[in-house]
C-alpha cells in the first residue's frame, strides 16, 4: 500500500515537473520573440525548430498597444529583464549567447517586432562611422590619431596569441576598425591597451552565429562579408554599453581603476588578514597585478589554451545540458546524470570559461563596477595557502602569470558563488570594511 502510494506520489511529481518544464521552454521561446516572463529552463541545441503551436493563442495583454497600458508594460518588461539577469548570472545556453548578451547590454529591444529595424539602423550608424573615421587617407587624419592606429595595429597582433582564428589577417582587421572607432567616438578615454581584449568574448560570441565547432577550425573567410560587417556592429556597441558605466577607468591616468584597486586591498585585509599581513611585509603592492585585472576584466587569466579537460557537469536547475539534443524532463534523470557524468572529457574551447564569467560580468549590469572588486578578492584568495608561502619576486610572477591550463568549470564557480556571499555581506554595510 506504502509503495503503491509512493509510486503514484512519484508519478504525479514527474508529471508536474514535465509541465513546468514544458511551460518553461514555451515562456523562454516567448522571451526571445519579445514576449516577457522568462522561466527556468534546462536546453541545448536543437537542430530543428521548436513547435510554437503553444503560443499561437497570445493573452490579451500582448495584443494591446504600448500606449493602452503603459504603466503595466513598463513594469511587466523591468519584471522580465530583472528575471532574466538572475537566470543569466549562473550561466546561458552557448546557442542563447548573442541574443541573451544583446539583451541584457540594452543594445537589442527585448520587443522582437521592434528588435531587427533597431539592430539595422544601429549597424548602418557604425558602418557610416567607418567610413567617416577609419576609411579616410592619413592626410584627413591629426598626428593623434594616426598615433592611435598605429598603436592599436601593433596591440591587435597581441591579442589572444595562442589562437590560431586570431592571427587570421580578416580579423586583426575587424578588431582594428572596431577598436580605432570606439576610440574616436569616445576623446575623453581613446584607446588604452586593455580594450582589445574586452572585443574578444563579443567577437566569439557574435561568430558563433555563423561559424559552428571548436574555435580551432573557424575561418573568418567562411562569413560573407555583409555578415563580418554585422558582427562587427554588434561588438562595437556591446562594447560601447559595457563601459558606458566605467569609463573612467580608460581615461587619463586611469583613476577609476586606481580606487578599485585601493578597495579591492581593504577588502582583502578584511577578510584574509593573514594574506594581507603576507603581501605587504613582501613589499608587493596591489596595484602591481590587479591593474591587469581590473582593465582585462581576468580575461587573460580565466582563459586558458585549449586542451581536453576533465571537467565535473554539475546538472541544476537553469544549468544547460552539454550532451547535444538533450532535455532532461525529470528530477530523476537529473540526478543520474549528475551521479554518473561527475567526471566528463570533452574539448573545451578557450573562451568557454570567459563566456560564462561574462554571462555573471553582464547580468549584474550597472553594478557591476562594484561586484568586481568582490570577484577579484574571490579570484584572489582561492590561494590564500600558496600566497603565504611566496616571497617578494615569487608573488609577482605567479600573479601576473597564473596558471590557467588546468581551470575548472567548477573552481570558477566557487569564485563567483563566494565573490557574491562577500558582495552581499559587505556592499551595503561598507563599515563592515573599517579596522
Amino acid at each position: 500500500m506504502n509503495n503503491n502510494s509512493h509510486g503514484e506520489e512519484h508519478q504525479r511529481e514527474k508529471e508536474s515537473l514535465d509541465s513546468r518544464f514544458n511551460q518553461t521552454l514555451r515562456n523562454v521561446q516567448g522571451l526571445l520573440k519579445g514576449r516577457s516572463i522568462p522561466g527556468k529552463v534546462l536546453l541545448t541545441r536543437r537542430p530543428d525548430p521548436l513547435d510554437n503551436s503553444g503560443l499561437e493563442e497570445r493573452s490579451p495583454s500582448y495584443q494591446r498597444s504600448f500606449s493602452q497600458n503603459d504603466a503595466g508594460t513598463i513594469y511587466d518588461m523591468d519584471k522580465s529583464m530583472e528575471r532574466l539577469r538572475e537566470l543569466a548570472w549562473s550561466g546561458v545556453p552557448p546557442y542563447m549567447h548573442p541574443n541573451i548578451w544583446r539583451l541584457l547590454l540594452g543594445y537589442a529591444p527585448p520587443n522582437s517586432d521592434r528588435k531587427e529595424g533597431v539592430l539595422r539602423r544601429k549597424r548602418l550608424e557604425y558602418l557610416n562611422c567607418v567610413a567617416q573615421f577609419y576609411d579616410i587617407p592619413d592626410t584627413q587624419q591629426s598626428d593623434d590619431e594616426i598615433n592611435m592606429l598605429l598603436q592599436i595595429a601593433v596591440d591587435c597582433p597581441r591579442t589572444v596569441p595562442d589562437v590560431a582564428f586570431f592571427q587570421q589577417a580578416p580579423v586583426q582587421k575587424s578588431l582594428e576598425r572596431i577598436l580605432y572607432t570606439w576610440a574616436i567616438r569616445h576623446p575623453a578615454s581613446g584607446y588604452v591597451q586593455g580594450l582589445n581584449d574586452l572585443v574578444t568574448p563579443f567577437l566569439v560570441v557574435f561568430l558563433s552565429e555563423y561559424l559552428e565547432g571548436s574555435i580551432d577550425s573557424w575561418s573568418i573567410s567562411d562569413i560573407s562579408s555583409e555578415n563580418i560587417s554585422n558582427i562587427e556592429a554588434d561588438c562595437y556597441w556591446c562594447l560601447s554599453k559595457l563601459l558606458d558605466g566605467m569609463q573612467d577607468r580608460y581615461t587619463f591616468a586611469q583613476q577609476g581603476i586606481q580606487r578599485l584597486v585601493f578597495k579591492l586591498k581593504e577588502l582583502v585585509r578584511r577578510i584574509d588578514e593573514p594574506v594581507s599581513r603576507h603581501m605587504e611585509e613582501q613589499g608587493l603592492e596591489f596595484v602591481q597585478f590587479a591593474f591587469r585585472w581590473f582593465s582585462c576584466l581576468l580575461i587573460r587569466e580565466v582563459r586558458f589554451n585549449p586542451t581536453i579537460t576533465c571537467i565535473c557537469l554539475n546538472i541544476l536547475p537553469f544549468k544547460f545540458c552539454l550532451i547535444d539534443k538533450l532535455v532532461l524532463p525529470s528530477i530523476f534523470l537529473v540526478a543520474l546524470l549528475d551521479l554518473f557524468i561527475c567526471s566528463f572529457f570533452c574539448l573545451i574551447d578557450p573562451f568557454h570559461l570567459v563566456t560564462h564569467l561574462w554571462d555573471t560580468y553582464l547580468a549584474e549590469g550597472d553594478a557591476l563596477p562594484d561586484f568586481l572588486v568582490y570577484m577579484f578578492a574571490s579570484f584572489l584568495l582561492t590561494r590564500s595557502d600558496k600566497l603565504q608561502k611566496l616571497d617578494f619576486q615569487e608573488l609577482v610572477m605567479f600573479l601576473q602569470h597564473l596558471p590557467t591550463h588546468n581551470r575548472t568549470y567548477q573552481e570558477l564557480e566557487m569564485v563567483l558563488s563566494r565573490a557574491y556571499l562577500w558582495h552581499s555581506l559587505f556592499n551595503s554595510s561598507p563599515n563592515h570594511l573599517a579596522s
